[in-house]
């Protein structure tokens, strides 16, 4: 495959958010298939269509590798990597534990304002559910979901869960096609839990809404079979 497009030629940037800048047009492209499982990158070409030089490029290159979404192998070429189911269910183990706690804490010290905050997400997260707009629902999605961390000063969780979650969000996303509307009842029902400062039944609610994926995965692998790695002889 080549990477002509849909990659966009960046504005010119200062040079320090360069790499960051790249980075994340990246990530998102990845992240939303638009640069799917299989794809060959090359260092040149991206640099070429970005509009910037190599060196931001190769960061960049690195810092996706590090998350799990690019095979980088020497003297070969690199790849979008494909989606490891393995992988998926650990991050969602890892989310699971962390976020279970998070939410525990959020039901002790979440205050008015930030509660108030949590349901302005949810209801940028409504209309896009309306609108049908996946890009923007995967976007409120984790921001809920750092939110919640941050506003329990539990910000280093967050940073934690998203080293960890790269193969999980492209399968969330290939989710919403169908599973929108779970998702965002489950984030109303989590709310509801904080605001009743029901440390339990938020425990109980969070567990639920992060355990999804596990029967989804199965639907998602059967009509993408293409994006994910076999996994049959690990």
């Amino acid at each position: 495959m080549s990477v002509t497009t849909p990659l966009r030629a960046l504005e010119p940037l200062n040079r320090p958010s360069v790499a960051d800048t790249v980075f994340d047009e990246l990530h998102s492209q990845i992240l939303l298939l638009e640069l799917p499982p299989g794809t060959r990158m090359s260092e040149v070409e991206v640099a070429k269509a970005l509009g910037v030089s190599r060196q931001p490029v190769r960061d960049a290159f690195y810092r996706l590798s590090k998350l799990g979404f690019l095979s980088i192998r020497p003297q070969r070429a690199t790849l979008v990597s494909q989606i490891s189911q393995t992988a998926v269910l650990q991050a969602r183990f890892i989310r699971n534990a962390i976020e279970a706690e998070t939410v525990r804490t959020a039901c002790k010290v979440l205050t008015d304002d930030d509660l108030a905050a949590l349901d302005q997400i949810l209801e940028k997260q409504r209309q896009a559910v309306e609108a049908k707009d996946p890009v923007s629902f995967h976007g409120f999605d984790d921001q809920f979901h750092k939110e919640i961390c941050e506003r329990a000063g539990l910000g280093f969780a967050w940073e934690i869960i998203r080293e960890n979650k790269a193969h999980m969000d492209r399968v969330r996303f290939l989710s919403l096609s169908f599973a929108s509307h779970d998702a965002f009842g489950d984030h109303l029902e989590i709310m509801d839990a904080i605001r009743a400062r029901d440390e339990n039944l938020a425990m109980q609610q969070m567990r639920k809404h992060l355990s999804r994926i596990q029967t989804q995965i199965t639907r998602i692998r059967a009509d993408h079979q293409q994006y994910f790695a076999d996994e049959s002889e690990a």
